[in-house]
């Protein structure tokens, strides 16, 4: 359960299969799997001590690169795997052989350990005109596009962004770059822009200008996500300036030089070509040389097809065409001459690697662990739709209990992270393990959640702490008024901003008589006053502008109404956490203890924000079930 890695940031290069695996079982540690091409076995190419992690914008991804040596004519150069080592924060560099992706030697550092001040790199490709590697590099509360020969060398500046930049492609020819700024107190899926310039002969960046998108203070809010290059001159990228982040397809022909883009809407659905970037490495469609390949999200569900389109030319028709894959979860996409990978799964799948055919439909999954639980013992998800906050309809994954709900039945509320994330449906085996155990559990997309539409993610600008919190008593009700679940046993968890929605639901509402928080905001002014750069505005637009809304604040804090709270609640807290300190868990549970409410804290050391190990995973599973059993008067099976 706790000890199955999970499958991040698959790449097809030369017919090889790249992925990473995080393992819980090694302490959460990061390594790069290659499968080479027309092999069922795969290699770890980077075995313990190695541990692949970005630091950028603390949560990091974008942690390898893979691209091609410079032939000199004898014969083809040593292909370039390039990765971000966590141990010294470096970037490192091994040669691979193109014919059987397997190393040429050993890896050698390219970057000097930094001394002050510290510095990260993640988010990179390779150039192989040129023979380096370009991405970010965050130092002293700024990023910078950089580039970095591959003999190794300091890195060398391109482009100064405002603030943030990432997601850089560039073109087939080598010609131009694109990449994606933000800067606050935007995060990246409210306000972006997408940004081009040209590569000079000598590798400078020329003319570097927006092209789409807004920025803070423009008319209009538009977001942009994970620019592609389908050609030297066609550039596709998904923004949502209709409401849906739908895909848009620039022809460099119609750029004129003052920089306004001729775009043309690609293909207008009702349907996600994206997700919110909290992390690089992020890919939704592929390219692979012929077609474009995309993954789109309607109501909850992922769905994969081919973006078949006419061309450039104005009103020319693109169609939306499904690819019959099981799997409804999905991530990761990467695709190379009528082959495709991507991270896949379903409600009785685990995460695994998903190899598709294009041209004959031909498909194999590869688990990255098996499933401990045969199909029919698994409870698949129900869509559940209720009226939510205001009475606009909102959307959750009902788990039934094993055998079914029932009006005695204990019902587990879950709130998702974010609070810009989603709740999906592939495989969970916390979930599984709850409802093996007799408990029902409402996994809920509460308003602001992404994957339903710009509309559906701004109910919660200024609101959370409220819609959110009436959104996930309003689907208990829902549960419980069905005959489900029962009234008198429904609890609620979290983790981060899901901890937060916990705790101020068991505070503002009488619906939950138990709790979970863990790594939970509690107190949200705290939060505005002391977070990590990549999120120190983002309460500006989930509450107010800091201090001028710290009434607001105030009134959504749970740390501040602590006495409201009147059921027991369990905490779990990693010491090393750069995003909610310690000190905010101790604080409330302290408030809670001191008002007689029965309160248990968890504390991790080495474990930070999100816990990795595996023996931490399930013992927070274990200790959460086993608490709200006993206070909820259950039998643990």
């Amino acid at each position: 359960m706790g000890a199955a890695p999970s499958l991040k940031e698959p790449l097809l290069w030369r017919g090889h299969r790249f992925w990473l695996e995080q393992r819980p079982a090694e302490e959460g540690r990061t390594t790069l799997i290659l499968r080479p091409r027309g092999s069922a076995a795969a290699i770890e190419l980077t075995p313990a001590p190695w541990n692949l992690r970005s630091r950028v914008h603390t949560y990091g991804g974008g942690v390898y690169a893979v691209g091609d040596g410079r032939s000199d004519g004898a014969g083809p150069a040593p292909a370039a795997l390039v990765f971000v080592h966590d141990g010294d924060r470096c970037l490192w560099h091994l040669p691979l052989d193109p014919a059987t992706g397997l190393p040429q030697g050993a890896p050698t550092r390219l970057t000097p350990p930094a001394e002050t001040p510290e510095r990260a790199f993640g988010d990179g490709l390779i150039d192989p005109a040129r023979q380096r590697w370009i991405g970010v590099m965050e130092i002293e509360g700024r990023d910078q596009l950089v580039a970095v020969p591959l003999q190794g060398g300091e890195p060398q500046p391109l482009h100064q962004p405002a603030d943030f930049c990432g997601y850089a492609c560039l073109s087939p020819d080598g010609g131009h770059l694109a990449w994606v700024e933000w800067q606050q107190p935007c995060m990246p899926w409210e306000r972006s822009r997408l940004w081009l310039a040209a590569v000079g002969p000598d590798g400078t960046l020329q003319q570097p200008r927006p092209v789409a998108g807004s920025a803070p203070g423009d008319r209009r809010a538009i977001a942009v996500f994970q620019p592609l290059w389908i050609g030297p001159r066609q550039l596709v990228v998904a923004e949502d300036s209709s409401g849906w982040w739908n895909l848009q397809l620039l022809d460099l022909e119609g750029l004129d030089p003052e920089g306004a883009a001729g775009w043309q809407p690609l293909l207008p659905m009702a349907a996600e070509f994206a997700m919110p970037q909290w992390v690089y490495g992020m890919r939704t469609t592929c390219w692979d040389g012929q077609q474009l390949v995309a993954a789109a999200c309607r109501e909850g569900r992922w769905e994969l097809g081919r973006v078949a389109h006419t061309g450039p030319a104005a009103g020319s028709a693109a169609a939306w065409n499904p690819i019959a894959v099981p799997f409804d979860d999905l991530a990761g996409l990467s695709a190379e001459a009528g082959s495709l990978v991507a991270v896949a799964s379903d409600p009785t799948t685990p995460q695994g690697l998903l190899d598709l055919e294009l041209a004959s439909g031909s498909w194999g999954h590869t688990p990255v662990a098996a499933s401990p639980l045969p199909p029919a013992a698994i409870t698949p998800p129900q869509p559940l739709w209720f009226a939510g906050h205001g009475g606009r309809r909102t959307h959750a994954w009902f788990h039934p209990p094993a055998g079914g709900g029932h009006p005695q039945a204990p019902l587990l509320v879950k709130g998702h992270s974010g609070p810009t994330g989603m709740a999906r449906r592939g495989l969970s085996l916390a979930i599984q393990y709850w409802t093996s155990r007799g408990w029902g559990v409402v996994d809920v997309n509460y308003g602001g959640s992404t994957g339903f539409g710009r509309a559906y993610r701004e109910r919660l600008d200024g609101q959370w702490g409220v819609v959110d919190v009436a959104d996930c008593a309003a689907a208990a009700r829902a549960v419980v008024d069905a005959g489900l679940a029962s009234p008198d046993r429904i609890a609620i968890e979290g983790g981060s901003a899901g901890g937060f929605t916990a705790l101020a639901a068991l505070c503002f509402t009488d619906v939950f008589g138990a709790g979970a928080s863990r790594y939970g905001v509690a107190d949200p002014a705290a939060l505005a006053r002391e977070s990590h750069r990549f999120e120190a505005r983002y309460l500006d637009g989930l509450i107010g502008p800091w201090p001028e809304a710290s009434a607001l604040y105030e009134a959504r804090s749970p740390l501040a109404h602590a006495a409201r709270i009147r059921c027991p609640v369990i905490f779990f807290q990693g010491l090393e956490d750069p995003v909610v300190p310690p000190e905010q868990t101790e604080r409330m549970a302290a408030a809670l203890e001191a008002n007689g409410i029965p309160v248990e804290v968890r504390r991790f050391p080495g474990e930070g924000h999100g816990f990795r190990s595996a023996a931490v995973q399930v013992e927070v599973l274990e200790a959460t079930e086993a608490f709200f059993a006993r206070h909820f008067g259950l039998r643990q099976p």
